[in-house]
């Protein structure tokens, strides 16, 4: 696990971009908030603030992340006023915090956006518990949340926008589907709500002061899922990595919490191995962020063993509402989910394939290098998809077996995809037309795995073709070679009789 979190293959660095980007804008978010006199419990806000607008705006453009993320305070302030009016009225508190917990899932429906402003809405509620907020705080608040969504954006569209050479991973959706119930969203809405009110009751019963906690859990496990397997693994996930952060925490945290040069490194740390592990390992994720939550609490003076040993508590609460909901409450199955996502990512590769070659050809246009992160992107969505069935306990070996061959099929299309556009970006390289006979094979593979059953058999004969020895071939078509190997391997795994499915249903 420690080796896929920080040595996995990180193509462009854009992992590696991504976190020391995040450092230095949340850095600078809090230096301002300091340097303008602000409470600690006003600069955390803000801190938090920053963190949320660069982690979780997504959208595939410089563009449309800065409309993003001028849109986070339309939703954000407004929920932190709610929250903090409610404060001293838990009945209506805790009915608006479930509306808010069931609008910020149903906003999945409208995309990378409405991701990024469910979330930032969600967090806006969840910060108020956290630090007590009464409407007399929130003025300062305002201009904490403002000044470091200011200060963050700088570094993002400013300072260091990399996203001019090399396109970030993006956030893809998979078709809307029918309307009412049996939309996805609509029913992760009503699954999330549903969780969290589990979590709610039953992390009150545990803290009248932390109860927040369990919420945050259910949250945090529907955030990024689709299926009930996937749900399951995360909330599995979710909990193992807060163990392993809350021992990290009495190693760290509790003596060291008095030392705020030592937190602050510890803090910045961690918010580096938030966003370096986000992508590969939800586990070492939240391990970071149990072990800067705990020097958070160790700088507002609450931190204590007994308080770590709560948060385990109410973390096993809150994914085992998100469980009993995904179980129980209108369930999304597994196998559809994965299919699509299958196919999205098979599509992608036809995409790089085309975009390298079009480069090889002599277009300017053509970007193979973002088209390969998107689909780095996607096929990470697929290793959440499959989770549930090549997770280490899973009971379905023959299932479990397809599932692995599947990811270790994909991965060798993304490297040999990443590789020929290694050699289109090569100047002196130059266009075979033997390119454009492979990529139409390439073509024709694709077609072949995600067709109807109905045209399978017409695709498969269309992508027959003749086929040169890897060895004698030039470099990009050694690569389209072993691509085509691969894309047809695939077609056992994938088109295997449906009673051994690729996820169970």
């Amino acid at each position: 696990m420690l080796k896929r979190a920080f040595v996995a293959p990180d193509p462009g660095r854009v992992r590696l971009r991504f976190a020391s980007r995040a450092v230095l804008g949340i850095g600078l978010a809090v230096a301002l908030c300091a340097a303008a006199g602000h409470s600690l419990a006003a600069t955390i806000t803000g801190g938090l603030a920053a963190l949320l607008a660069l982690f979780t705006v997504t959208d595939p453009t410089v563009r449309g992340q800065a409309v993003t993320t001028g849109l986070l305070p339309v939703v954000g302030l407004p929920v932190l006023t709610l929250a903090a009016v409610l404060h001293d009225v838990p009945v209506a508190r805790d009915l608006a915090f479930l509306a808010v917990v069931g609008a910020g899932v149903y906003a999945r429906r409208w995309g990378p956006r409405g991701h990024s402003l469910g979330v930032f809405g969600f967090m806006a509620y969840f910060s108020a518990q956290f630090l007590h907020v009464v409407p007399g705080r929130l003025p300062e608040l305002y201009a904490a949340v403002l000044l470091s969504l200011v200060a963050s954006s700088t570094v993002r569209f400013g300072v260091w926008c990399y996203e001019r050479r090399l396109a970030a991973p993006v956030v893809v959706a998979l078709p809307a589907g029918p309307a009412g119930l049996g939309r996805i969203t609509t029913r992760q809405a009503v699954q999330a709500t549903s969780g969290a009110g589990f979590a709610l009751a039953a992390g009150q019963l545990l803290s009248d002061q932390r109860w927040y906690w369990a919420v945050g859990a259910t949250w945090w496990v529907f955030v990024a899922t689709t299926s009930r397997g996937e749900t399951v693994v995360r909330g599995f996930r979710r909990f193992l990595g807060t163990v392993l952060g809350i021992g990290l925490g009495f190693a760290v945290a509790v003596p060291l919490h008095d030392e705020p040069v030592v937190a602050a490194v510890v803090v910045a740390v961690s918010v580096f191995g938030i966003f370096y592990t986000a992508a590969v390992s939800y586990t070492w994720m939240m391990l970071a962020v149990t072990v800067m939550a705990s020097m958070l609490y160790g700088l507002l003076g609450v931190l204590d063993a007994g308080l770590l040993m709560l948060r385990v508590s109410e973390t096993a609460v809150g994914a085992l509402g998100a469980v009993l909901a995904v179980l129980f409450v209108l369930p999304v199955t597994t196998h559809s989910v994965t299919e699509a996502w299958v196919e999205r990512a098979l599509r992608c590769v036809h995409a790089c394939t085309a975009e390298a070659t079009a480069r090889l050809a002599g277009s300017e246009v053509a970007d193979p290098p973002r088209r390969v992160v998107e689909l780095e992107a996607i096929l990470g969505r697929v290793r959440l998809s499959l989770a549930p069935l090549v997770h280490p306990l899973s009971p379905f070996r023959a299932r479990k077996a397809r599932a692995a061959r599947v990811l270790a099929l994909l991965d060798v299309c993304v490297r040999e995809v990443r590789g020929l556009a290694s050699v289109a970006a090569d100047p002196e390289a130059s266009h075979d037309a033997r390119l454009a006979a492979a990529c139409w094979r390439v073509e024709a593979s694709v077609e072949a795995l995600t067709a109807p059953p109905v045209r399978r058999r017409r695709a498969t004969v269309a992508c027959a073709g003749e086929r040169l020895p890897a060895g004698d071939a030039e470099p990009a078509l050694a690569h389209l070679h072993s691509l085509e190997r691969a894309l047809a391997e695939l077609a056992a795994p994938l088109h295997s009789s449906p009673r051994a499915r690729l996820i169970g249903a």
